[in-house]
């Protein structure tokens, strides 16, 4: 027979947003002990009244608790109960000694004074008309938060951890809007995908083969073919994905494609003799892509008729340097042509090349502008070139109002060179945004190493270019003298032509080792050992700012998540409850080092910037991070922006350098890898590369091609163009 309980929360042990799961200490009436309440509830916080139905249980480990079936919470009327649901940061701006105040003034009438009248609350030492408004918003959107969760847990959707995301795309609407589309979710909210959606719309009544669900089903299925990187996808293909993720017949897709279409959320277009779905988007990127390419390819050359030749010698003198055929070469095609792109791998100096450019276009007073995808590209661009250099989403002036970039075709960049540097990791939409920006009678350099990994957006625009033979390519194969003696550039070109590199090392400090290991947990171990230990000792580099784990995976004993967790606990271990906030399954503490993983252009930071948590701000509920010198603040329910970044993922490194590259290579990672991801990976250590693992998964990574080929129109429009 189900039991009853009535208590109020003292502390909320656990909570997990994203279903619910809570466990509860919890005070009953008429006992002085605490017992422990362990169930689901969409919102919980410290204080508040709590009733639930379920059964006592005995745990193994735990002893005796209270297993609920349904948990009801609801605001706490006694004044003690009020205190405590308020200095737990259940409201922003309010902390322990500020809610005692206001409890002391207001006593049991405190939550309707929040409610009805809180003007009152001006009355309190502390508050004034800045921090009320920040008061009022954060109970306002409390309120509504909870509304939505309550909401969601009724179609047994759990809590729905991105309520309060919900609540500031909707407002007050947000529960009628859901209940008159789902499949807007989808659409509009970072966050919630199509099948949370979906599965909400089911059981709001929406039938399976309903309009609007196999619309939006087509939708999400070609997003998330673009997250494999292809730009569009034959018709075919993915009228038989979408038929197989919606589970309805492909003539009802088809339908739905054509009022797709029609409706122009996508387009259809023929490419390579059948009919090819885009989203408009990325259908405009290729376009735009392609007509930049022609519109700056045209036209007189910036640079004044000079002597080349003189121009070689004089630079070569200037700069101390002897420059190679090749690279000689690269500097009269820039002379004469205004979009070059030039590729080759470490070593073979292409920032050499590229400072030798420079300095014979400013000689010529020319106004060279340089960028990178990344903060990190930008800013090694910057030191290697002694020039200015920004990323390219700064460079073209974000503007929150429109939404877009204040430059482009109509607003034009000012300069007569432009060099972009890691063009290799460039998408097909960044890759759009900035050339459409570029003057027409400016020149462009586009500069990267075509064997790395594609870019993690969209598009291969990098290798479309060179496939294309529209403009000159002038490709760097010779690794200089001095670059010869690193084991790191010999290592990466041996493992780009499929060798295995050597793996012997000498009694000598090298910068490239293998170090061997057979199971999971021994390479964690030596991981931990190198990361904390031996490198620091040995090399004396920090292990929180030059040491960088790349994996090749997230999943698994040696993916990036589990890695992450365990070097954040020997590297930066808990100190107290202050420091420290869980969200999204994440623990954050004060000092983590993090990376941002989407762009965020109201904040100012990009996917793949590098910072450390240096605050958090429990009563305010934010968190600040440095990002290299810039203060950034989040609110903690944007706190999934943000991940763990002592180990990243091989695809995040793309563009960065770091002192010190440590790879776990294990059979465990076969699915991925490939002879172009353990390439990338070695090309990002600038001092010491160490390899762990077993000869075997090297072996394999060394001996596997990537085959995965992305769908891509932009080699065919550029021929057209």
């Amino acid at each position: 027979m189900p039991e009853t309980i009535n208590g109020t929360i003292d502390r909320v042990t656990f909570h997990n947003p994203q279903n619910g799961f809570a466990v509860l200490r919890v005070a009953l009436r008429g006992r002085h002990d605490l017992i422990t309440v362990v169930g689901s509830v969409a919102a919980v916080t410290a204080g508040e009244h709590l009733e639930a139905t379920g059964a006592w249980t005995v745990d193994a480990e735990h002893g005796p608790q209270f297993r609920a079936d349904q948990i009801r919470t609801s605001h706490p009327a006694s004044p003690e109960g009020i205190e405590r649901y308020l200095a737990s940061g259940a409201i922003r701006s309010i902390g322990p000694q500020l809610a005692a105040r206001i409890v002391a003034m207001f006593k049991e009438q405190t939550l309707e004074v929040f409610d009805k009248h809180s003007d009152m609350l001006r009355h309190v030492r502390g508050i004034g008309q800045k921090r009320l408004q920040r008061i009022r918003t954060s109970w306002r959107e409390q309120q509504e938060v909870r509304r939505i969760m309550l909401f969601l847990q009724e179609y047994g959707l759990g809590s729905g951890g991105r309520a309060v995301r919900i609540y500031r795309t909707y407002g007050e609407e947000a529960v009628s809007v859901i209940k008159s589309n789902p499949y807007q979710l989808a659409d509009d909210v970072r966050g919630i995908g199509f099948k949370t959606a979906d599965e909400l719309a089911g059981r709001l009544g929406i039938q399976r083969d309903a309009s609007e669900r196999v619309r939006a089903g087509v939708r999400y299925a070609l997003q998330q073919l673009t997250l494999e990187g292809h730009c569009g996808y034959p018709t075919r293909g993915l009228l038989a994905k979408a038929a197989e993720l919606l589970e309805v017949s492909e003539s009802l897709v088809e339908q739905a494609v054509n009022q797709e279409v029609a409706a122009k959320n996508l387009v259809l277009e023929t490419q390579q003799n059948e009919p090819w779905l885009f989203l408009p988007a990325l259908h405009a990127s290729e376009v735009g892509v392609a007509q930049s390419v022609r519109r700056l390819a045209n036209g007189a050359h910036p640079l004044p008729r000079i002597d080349v030749a003189a121009a070689l010698e004089w630079v070569q003198k200037r700069l101390e340097i002897q420059l190679s055929e090749s690279q000689q070469e690269a500097i009269r095609t820039v002379c004469s042509r205004k979009v070059v792109v030039i590729t080759g791998g470490p070593g073979v100096g292409k920032t050499t090349l590229v400072k030798s450019v420079l300095e014979i276009f400013a000689a010529k007073k020319l106004t060279c502008v340089l960028a990178a995808p990344t903060g990190r590209a930008a800013k090694r661009l910057a030191e290697t070139t002694q020039r200015t250099a920004k990323t390219v989403h700064r460079l073209l002036e974000f503007d929150p109002a429109t939404g877009d970039f204040r430059r482009n075709q109509r607003q034009p960049l000012v300069g007569d060179l432009f060099v972009l540097d890691e063009t290799s990791m460039v998408d097909v939409v960044l890759g759009n945004q900035f050339l459409r920006a570029v003057p027409p009678q400016a020149c462009v350099v586009l500069v990267g190493d075509a064997d790395q990994l594609p870019s993690v957006g969209p598009g291969t625009l990098l290798r479309d270019l060179i496939e294309s033979e529209v403009v000159p390519v002038v490709r760097l194969r010779e690794i200089f003298r001095q670059s010869a003696r690193s084991r790191i550039v010999v290592a990466a070109r041996d493992v780009n032509l499929g060798q295995l590199p050597s793996l012997d090392a000498g009694e000598e400090l090298e910068d490239f080792y293998f170090v061997e290991a057979e199971d999971p947990p021994a390479i964690q171990g030596l991981i931990v050992r190198l990361v904390s230990q031996r490198i620091p000792d040995r090399f004396g580099l920090n292990p929180l700012s030059d040491i960088q784990v790349l994996a090749p995976m997230h999943r698994g004993l040696l993916g990036s998540h589990q890695l992450n967790e365990l070097l954040q606990g020997v590297l930066n271990p808990p100190e107290d409850s202050k420091t420290e906030i869980e969200r999204f399954g994440v623990k954050f503490r004060v000092g983590d080092r993090v990376i941002q993983t989407e762009n965020n252009y109201q904040r100012d930071v990009f996917n793949g910037d590098l910072g450390f948590i240096e605050k958090i701000n429990r009563v305010e509920q934010e968190a600040t991070v440095n990002f290299d010198g810039k203060s950034v603040t989040y609110d903690f329910a944007d706190m999934d922006e943000l991940s763990l970044a002592y180990v990243l993922s091989i695809h995040k490194s793309q563009g960065s350098e770091y002192p010190c590259v440590i790879v776990p290579l294990h059979a465990q990672h076969y699915m991925m890898l490939r002879r172009n991801l353990l390439y990338t990976a070695i090309t990002r250590g600038k001092r010491l590369v160490v390899l762990v693992g077993t000869r075997g998964a090297l072996r394999m990574a060394v001996q596997r091609q990537d085959t995965h080929s992305r769908c891509t129109a932009l080699v065919g429009r550029l021929k057209q163009a």
